[in-house]
């Protein structure tokens, strides 16, 4: 990833433990926001799910639990670490309906028309071409069936990241990502998102703002979600 802030841990293999041990926090932050994404997916009961670039699977589990006994979630990651992570979580839960694979979102080994959903969490921004990972998501998809996605929005509404990190470029003179290149925010502002949807070749696009709020314990907690 160009650019990339020495802070930032999205997609690192070693950082698997540090998601692992923020799960609760997680949680408490995007489950709303999560829950929405489900919904606007047509996540329900009986479904066969894809979870692209599931991560320590917070919202896989999510998903599991909506589908229940009759429906089964594939969360896939290109970190083995990460997806470890989602499986001992849903063993731990009793969920005997997750699989995990380790794959591109780039180059979804999987066949065309299988699944009733998918869904991609927080991480669609961070691609190198995220058109071609929407377009690997809509071949996947059965006929009519939904795709939902969580991005965030542009950095001046995500000062809890945005700030340090613009704080950061500047004692450091690290330039902004270039228009196009992979980044927390680079599918922000307002349009890009539906334009790349519509590049992927999906129709009926619609794209919902969701506030986030954070409550931790302590002001120390805030640096660590």
């Amino acid at each position: 990833m160009a650019n990339t802030l020495p802070t930032e841990k999205w997609g690192l293999k070693e950082s698997a433990d540090w998601w692992s041990a923020g799960q609760t926090a997680h949680q408490q932050i995007y489950g709303a926001a999560t829950e929405m994404m489900l919904d606007l997916a047509g996540v329900q009961a009986g479904s066969r799910v894809l979870d692209v670039a599931a991560g320590t699977g917070d919202q896989t589990l999510m998903a599991a639990r909506r589908v229940g006994p009759t429906g089964n979630v594939l969360a896939t990651d290109d970190s083995a670490s990460m997806l470890k992570v989602a499986a001992d979580a849903a063993r731990n839960e009793g969920l005997t309906n997750v699989e995990t694979r380790v794959m591109n979102a780039e180059n979804l080994v999987l066949d065309a028309d299988s699944f009733d959903a998918v869904i991609c969490r927080n991480a669609l921004m961070l691609f190198s071409n995220p058109a071609q990972a929407l377009a690997e998501m809509r071949r996947v998809l059965k006929p009519g069936s939904k795709l939902g996605v969580m991005v965030f929005s542009a950095a001046q509404r995500n000062p809890h990241h945005g700030l340090p990190f613009a704080i950061i470029r500047r004692l450091g003179n690290i330039p902004r990502p270039a228009l196009g290149e992979p980044g927390m925010y680079a599918l922000g502002d307002p349009g890009v998102l539906e334009d790349v949807y519509s590049r992927a070749g999906f129709l009926n696009v619609s794209a919902h703002a969701v506030p986030i709020q954070r409550r931790l314990p302590s002001a120390a907690d805030l640096f660590e979600v």
